[in-house]
């Protein structure tokens, strides 16, 4: 699948807030989100990573194909100008989405959610496959 996102569709991300569960998040399909939390101190295979957990409201496994370009555009325009700087600095950034606030790392297969892995490089993310 083809994960172009275009260029003005970022700009929205910019007046975005980093405080979880603060004011809504808006990605290129129009669904509004908000931080539930980023986490840094669970490594990865690759080495440090940063999730970026995400509160999508009355999500279902039919949006899977639009939430993967919104993801992107998370990624890009709210995930990785907030990783620079971080210590140990990330080699990986995770976005989810999930339909319901679910405590990291706890099962919860009656609540939908989304996860997308990006590399970090060139100033951008590049995204792999779980």
């Amino acid at each position: 699948m083809a994960r172009f996102v275009p260029i003005l569709a970022l700009t929205a991300l910019a007046a975005c807030q980093d405080e979880p569960g603060g004011e809504g998040i808006a990605v290129p399909s129009g669904r509004e989100l908000s931080l539930i939390e980023v986490l840094t101190d669970v490594a990865g295979t690759e080495g440090a990573v940063a999730r970026f957990r995400f509160l999508a409201p009355g999500l279902t496994q039919d949006e899977a194909e639009a939430a993967a370009v919104d993801m992107q555009a998370l990624c890009d325009g709210f995930a990785l100008p907030r990783v620079d700087g971080m210590v140990p600095a990330p080699q990986q950034i995770v976005v989810s989405w999930s339909a319901e606030a679910v405590p990291f790392g706890h099962p919860a297969p009656e609540v939908v959610q989304f996860f997308e892995s990006y590399a970090i490089g060139s100033g951008s993310c590049i995204w792999e496959q779980f």
